[in-house]
This record gives structure tokens, C-alpha cells and sequence, in this order.
């Protein structure tokens, strides 16, 4: 909740206002869940881009969204090796006139072009923020998030959805289905938050019942077959 909250201060801090979208481009990282809920908190859409697509893909979803702000990691570790993020970043906003901000999560640490004016360091803005945020009530029809189809019939189409329905349902089946119990319960989805079951059953399903939980960065099969039983 401290994160989240200095999070959404820096969001306001640059200008991210309700209504504003705000493109996340993430690996399976803690800083990918502070952001969705920073947005969630401020009453601007999250616009979750799956960190495997490519720039195109980004480029097209950050467009058709007119996103303003974009929250890539510099890179993502991946069957044993580090692999950046940051290029196609970089080559998808060539062509988002929207793009105000990129705020780069430092998690490889590899080498990065920051432009002037535009990017900057999530470390940098966030960590230096208040963990105290007041925030703001929402209708309940109010836009939560946009989510793109995979595009493989045609054109992605975003799929918006509002926050109170979304969230009852999400929260409702979380508890309901998977029979959680809060205080003995450590609880993985191994889904990716780029898709809706990550939306749904890592981010908000689970925190809105208090249920301890393991967030995973890498494949199934590295280093080997046998890593989920490991985990």
C-alpha cells in the first residue's frame, strides 16, 4: 500500500490526471502490480501490454489507447539471460503522439537510452515520494483498465472494463473458487499479468482478499522441467 501510494503521487507529480491512460510494459515484477494500482488509486486506465509482444504490438495498443504515460522495465530476465525492454520501448513511441512520460523500472540493469525530457527512472521519481496518498472516489462505472485482444484474427481490440462490477466479480470468485483461507494460505496464479487472469487472479482478486501470494519472473521450463514443483 506504501508503494502504491508513492506511486500515485508521482504519478500526479507529472500530470497523470483521472481518465489519462497509462501504459504498463512489464515483466512479472512487484513494480508491475504497484503501477496497475497506482492507476486503480488516481482513477487513470491501465493499459497492461504483455512484455513478449513486440514494439508494433506496443505501438499499436499505447495509440489506439492514447496513452500518455508508459511504465516499461529496462529489461526482463528470461530462460537464464537478461533481454531488454527499453529498444522497443523507444521504437513504439516514435509513433504515439500521446507518449508525455516513459518511467523506467530499473531490473536488469543494462544499458538504456534515456531521452531528455521524456524518460526517467522509476527509482528516481517514486522513491523519493510520500507513502501517505488520499484516494479519489470513483462512480462505479468509472474505467478501471483497457485490455487488448492478442490480435491474431485481425486488429486488437481493447476491451474496457469498469471498476465496481470488475472488482466484486474478481474478488468474489477469487475467494469463492479457490477456498482461501487468509491466515495459512500462500496462493500462485502462473498466469502473466499482460492477460486477464493476471488482472484478475494476481493483482486484483487476491489483494482484495488479503491472501499471500508469489508473483513469478521466467519461464515453466528454465532451468528445467521440474522449476513450478520447485517453486
Amino acid at each position: 500500500q506504501k508503494e502504491v501510494a508513492k506511486a500515485a503521487n508521482e504519478h500526479n507529480e507529472i500530470g497523470i490526471q483521472a481518465g489519462d491512460r497509462v501504459a504498463i510494459y512489464m515483466p512479472m515484477i512487484p513494480e508491475a502490480v504497484v503501477a496497475m494500482l497506482a492507476c486503480a488509486r488516481i482513477g487513470a486506465p491501465h493499459s497492461v501490454v504483455f512484455a513478449g509482444f513486440s514494439a508494433e504490438a506496443l505501438r499499436t495498443r499505447i495509440d489506439d489507447a492514447q496513452a500518455k504515460l508508459v511504465i516499461p522495465a529496462d529489461g526482463q530476465h528470461r530462460r537464464g539471460s537478461a533481454m531488454p525492454l527499453k529498444p522497443a520501448v523507444d521504437e513504439a513511441v516514435q509513433d504515439t503522439p500521446s507518449v508525455e512520460h516513459v518511467l523506467v523500472v530499473r531490473r536488469t540493469g543494462g544499458e538504456v537510452t534515456m531521452t531528455e525530457g521524456r524518460d526517467a527512472w522509476w527509482h528516481v521519481l517514486v522513491d523519493r515520494q510520500s507513502d501517505q496518498h488520499v484516494p479519489e472516489a470513483f462512480d462505479s462505472e468509472h474505467p478501471l483498465f483497457i485490455l487488448y485482444t492478442s490480435g491474431t484474427t485481425g486488429k486488437p481490440k481493447g476491451i474496457l472494463h469498469t471498476t465496481g462490477g470488475y472488482l466484486t466479480q474478481t474478488s468474489f470468485t477469487h475467494w469463492n473458487v479457490f477456498d482461501l483461507k487468509p491466515d495459512s494460505d500462500v496462493y500462485w496464479c502462473t498466469a502473466d499479468i499482460g492477460w486477464v487472469t493476471g488482472h484478475s487472479y494476481i493483482v486484483y482478486g487476491p489483494l482484495s482478499n488479503r491472501v499471500t501470494q508469489v508473483i513469478y519472473e521466467g519461464t515453466p521450463d528454465t532451468p528445467h522441467k521440474g522449476r513450478f514443483w520447485e517453486i
